[in-house]
């Protein structure tokens, strides 16, 4: 009696279960590049405000005196801004090595499993051909 060693559902269904964390890990890339561009979207129209701010006191401004009290402020405001964008970068920096460990630890976890359980059917499949 001829068995056929070859089973497609069971190879497809491997690549499935192996393939599984490298998408999750591909989704939260997208994610992270999201973040960091929403970030960098902010930091632009901060330093927009800023410089649009600055142009209306130097029209505004009667004395150099008045302007330059004027520019110390909003310089002022504008490192304020910055130094709490990064904070937050800082934060987005850290959860995406969060989710990167997460990720290689789920690939790790899973890779182990299929080869373990694929050493298993090679063995119980051997045995059957014997």
């Amino acid at each position: 009696m001829n068995q056929s060693l070859f089973d497609p559902k069971t190879i497809l269904d491997s690549y499935r279960s192996a393939l599984a964390p490298v998408v999750k890990a591909q989704e939260e890339s997208i994610k992270a590049f999201d973040r960091v561009g929403h970030y960098q979207y902010a930091v632009a129209g901060d330093y927009l405000e800023w410089s649009l701010a600055q142009a209306k006191a130097a029209l505004a401004a009667q004395t150099p005196a008045e302007f330059v009290a004027k520019q110390v402020e909003l310089t002022t405001a504008l490192s304020e801004k910055l130094r709490a964008r990064a904070q937050e970068f800082v934060t987005l920096a850290t959860d995406a090595q969060t989710s990167f460990k997460q990720a290689v630890a789920d690939v790790t976890a899973n890779v182990t499993a299929n080869v373990v359980d694929a050493t298993k059917n090679v063995d119980a499949m051997k045995r059957k051909a014997s």
